[in-house]
């Protein structure tokens, strides 16, 4: 049986692919496979303890649980660890660990605008690295780097990492091309979690059309990985904001971004 790592995974689109993985996702030949052995990483021991149990009871597969924050070199330091278990190898990795800051470009401290760095492009480098060097070598394996499709829009620290993100995941799967290892970012939109609630920002103003579920977007997502899509928008409305973003002169854009912002964005 192969094992997934998750980053983020007691919540949100982090719990959405250990439940789809441990019931059986996409197997790294590009088919579905069945229910995948994982390891959970979050910063909340007992949830992620309670969340372990019930993916065991639930699909018989064992869920193993690593406390770590990804914001600091000893919680990146223990992943990367684990990653590099030739004992125990671990075949798809989801960087899926994230955060926002509510405010704008100056009213957010210094401090809480590098550890968004640290957690969406340091961790995210160096678990990819940990990962894709084993991964490599046994000729198979998956990494799904989740983005945003903030990461289209210049819209201040978090679409500028979320950018960093896609940029370095497309990269680093051209230069992995033909190797058996396959990469992949995965950008969603606004997606009911609980993010937004634990950065402070209101959502009442968010139309209902907006809204992504996180289980149809990780089947979506795995589905895309199976393809060998190397970007996954996974949501139709999206795929055409996208594309008429990509029409939109980036001046204009940069307004309508803000005025987006203040209107979807923190409260």
């Amino acid at each position: 049986m192969t094992t997934a790592l998750i980053t983020g995974a007691t919540a949100g689109i982090g719990a959405a692919f250990a439940r789809r993985l441990a019931a059986g996702g996409t197997s790294q030949s590009g088919g579905v496979g069945g229910g995948h052995n994982l390891v959970l990483v979050a910063r909340d021991t007992e949830r992620l303890r309670r969340q372990a149990t019930e993916l065991h009871d639930l699909h018989g597969i064992e869920a193993e649980v690593l406390t770590a924050d990804l914001a600091t070199d000893e919680g990146i330091e223990a992943v990367e660890k684990r990653l590099g278990d030739r004992q125990h190898p671990i075949d798809l990795l989801v960087n899926n660990a994230g955060f926002g800051n509510k405010g704008r470009f100056l009213d957010v401290s210094m401090a809480d605008e590098l550890t968004m760095l640290k957690v969406h492009c340091e961790a995210v480098l160096r678990l990819t690295s940990a990962a894709v060097t084993g991964m490599r070598e046994r000729g198979r394996g998956g990494v799904v780097n989740v983005s945003s499709v903030a990461a289209f829009v210049p819209r201040g620290t978090y679409g500028a990492s979320k950018a960093w993100v896609v940029q370095f995941t497309q990269g680093a799967a051209r230069d992995l091309t033909g190797t058996g290892v396959r990469l992949m970012a995965l950008c969603p939109g606004f997606t009911r979690t609980e993010f937004h609630d634990r950065a402070g920002m209101g959502t009442d103003n968010i139309p209902n059309w907006m809204w992504l579920d996180a289980d149809k977007l990780v089947t979506a997502a795995l589905a895309d990985l199976a393809r060998g899509k190397t970007v996954s928008v996974p949501d139709p409305r999206y795929k055409a904001l996208m594309s008429a973003v990509k029409l939109t002169p980036r001046g204009l854009l940069g307004g309508l971004t803000s005025k987006t912002g203040r209107k979807y964005g923190p409260q």
